[in-house]
């Protein structure tokens, strides 16, 4: 099957790099991602926990004689958050420098002293843009959904291909180019589970793998995943699992809870979305007859 949901807006990655290293930086992402550079530690720790990027990088350059414990706690808080030291250039403090940085849990080092060091970057960043819970997600459904129409498969890629996912039924039928009241309609008239249940499910997905990282209240994660509030989401978490957040925190990460919408919306109803058609209609011989009019 191949990916045909509209591409995402280029992802934001995120930096602590030498003055120096920034025109550089910001070259080699034309296209590929937009960085947001940061002065301190700590003001990069608090973006974090505000947006989610695609990635961190920092200069293998830069003295972390008194930053290595905030870099560490950085790494420590966000595991899924990629970290990458950018070597730019070197001399006498490099090898000490690029140790300190694995002490601090960092395992990504890139070599951008010449342009193949650079492009090796920007596919790194390319490849990680798509979300490892996106890939999972993507690759199941690949499996699960063999065979199917496909616009059925684009119904599902829109649930997790999207860098910034939809988070209604209006907004996922606007991006499929179909009525709200038609995609209904015919999870319904296919005895299907309603795409609302398809969409929450996969909002709670994403939200386990967000949640992996300790580093994030409940508050920022509500945040990042655009519910209203924290209240707002710990109720739909309730409805959809009869948990709470802090509950549904404790007892499940990205994966399982993929193997959840798996096991819970897929597997149970194959044969049916293998002759699911939400978008375009019902296959030659299985129109349903208009109703009469009197």
């Amino acid at each position: 099957m191949t990916t045909r949901f509209a591409p995402p807006p280029s992802p934001a990655v995120f930096t602590w790099v030498d003055p120096g290293d920034r025109p550089r930086v910001d070259a080699a992402g034309s296209g590929v991602y937009r960085t947001v550079h940061h002065d301190s530690v700590e003001a990069l720790r608090h973006q974090v926990r505000r947006a989610a990027p695609t990635a961190v990088f920092m200069s293998v350059g830069r003295p972390l004689s008194d930053h290595a414990p905030r870099v560490a706690r950085l790494v420590r808080e966000f595991p899924r958050v990629p970290m990458v030291a950018l070597l730019s250039r070197v001399d006498q403090s490099t090898p000490h420098a690029v140790l300190n940085l694995g002490n601090c849990g960092i395992r990504n080092l890139v070599d951008v002293r010449d342009s193949g060091g650079w492009h090796r970057l920007r596919e790194f960043v390319a490849h990680e843009a798509v979300g490892d819970i996106d890939r999972l997600a993507l690759a199941m459904l690949r499996e699960e959904l063999e065979g199917a129409p496909e616009d059925c498969w684009r119904f599902f890629e829109a649930l997790f291909y999207a860098r910034r996912p939809v988070t209604t039924i209006r907004a996922l039928a606007r991006a499929l180019d179909v009525l709200p009241s038609t995609l209904m309609s015919r999870f319904f008239r296919a005895n299907l589970p309603a795409p609302k249940q398809y969409l929450s499910w996969a909002r709670l997905v994403r939200a386990a793998r967000l949640l992996e990282n300790p580093g994030l209240s409940l508050a920022d994660a509500s945040n990042q995943l655009e519910y209203s509030s924290a209240q707002s989401f710990g109720r739909h978490v309730k409805t959809v699992l009869g948990v709470t957040a802090g509950q549904f925190r404790r007892a499940h990460d990205g994966r399982t809870m993929l193997v959840r919408f798996r096991d819970e919306l897929l597997r149970p109803h194959r044969d049916k979305l293998l002759d699911l058609r939400p978008l375009s209609g019902y296959p030659l011989g299985r129109r349903k007859r208009p109703p009469t009019v009197h």
